[in-house]
């Protein structure tokens, strides 16, 4: 019995090793310089096949060998971040209202939503749920949460997950600088920049001025020369570069149905391969990975 429960315990601590490397190993292939490999981010996690922002979703998402999973953050009336995209809960649940008009306990009462709207088994989860599943094992880019940045963080240091999290926001260095400077240096924030806007560039040169992030998300409605000068200013930085493939005013039409509906995977993801992206966002996760695999540019 004890040189069972030995081995047990011996086989438990390799495994969580091996998950450890998993993560360390994603984390430094965004990292590294001169790693041609791309990596795959889900939006929503796997929302095709089960509900978006549901521990299912996620679980499928590391099965099928995804690089880090996209989120959305929300608090309830006592306090409890939890994962929700929309303002209200009408939409992916079977309650109604926001968030906030329930306590943690009340909202599990209600049962996620598939992707065609009908009602699952599963419920919401809490960010810090979300974060145990994923230690070791697959990175997070939390994208509406910048509202909760210090509490996200402080259950990031509970979970011991700071160092596979990305936390991001559309907003200027100084303004960010100044609400959360001291956090900053403590994981990895990735600015939005919307290139179509006016005053793009100004963000990019503050950012690059006094920050030089490991990556930017990049987001455009059209594949221009000034959006491509923009995408080189930004690559030549030596900054990451992160483009959405979700839909075409993402990503100048180079999008996910694109690769997919209209069968050009090489005018969608592969062009936004050769703007030198680093990480693609998807709602097609398995077949980006498999096109990837092809090209050699995936593990």
């Amino acid at each position: 019995m004890k040189r069972f429960l030995f081995i047990t315990l011996l086989l438990s601590v390799v495994w969580s090793l091996s998950a450890q490397d998993k993560v360390l190993a994603i984390r430094n292939n965004l990292l590294q310089e001169g790693n041609n490999s791309v990596l795959v981010v889900s939006h929503r996690a796997d929302w095709r096949n089960a509900p978006e922002n549901s521990l299912q979703a996620i679980k499928n998402c590391i099965e099928m060998g995804v690089d880090m999973v996209e989120i959305d953050l929300k608090k309830t009336k006592d306090g409890h971040l939890v994962l929700m995209h929309d303002k209200n809960i009408d939409r992916t649940t079977t309650g109604k209202g926001k968030p906030a008009d329930y306590t943690l306990e009340e909202l599990r009462k209600f049962r996620l939503r598939s992707g065609a709207g009908h009602r699952t088994a599963h419920v919401i989860p809490t960010f810090e749920e979300v974060m145990q599943l994923c230690k070791g094992k697959i990175m997070v880019n939390v994208d509406k949460g910048y509202d909760y940045f210090d509490e996200a963080y402080a259950i990031l240091e509970k979970s011991g997950t700071a160092q596979q999290c990305i936390m991001k926001a559309s907003l200027p260095y100084e303004r960010v600088k100044a609400e959360h400077g001291d956090i900053l240096r403590k994981m990895i924030f990735m600015p939005v920049i919307a290139l179509d806007k006016e005053g793009a560039e100004d963000i990019i040169d503050g950012y690059m001025a006094h920050m030089k992030p490991v990556a930017y998300e990049l987001v455009f409605s059209k594949d221009t020369p000034e959006i491509q000068r923009l995408i080189q200013k930004v690559r030549a930085s030596g900054a990451k570069i992160f483009i959405n493939s979700l839909w075409p005013e993402l990503c100048g039409g180079h999008d996910d149905d694109r690769a997919v509906e209209q069968q050009q995977p090489d005018e969608s993801w592969g062009w936004i391969i050769g703007q030198g992206a680093k990480l693609i966002q998807t709602d097609r996760p398995a077949l980006l990975i498999e096109y990837l695999r092809k090209k050699g540019l995936h593990n």
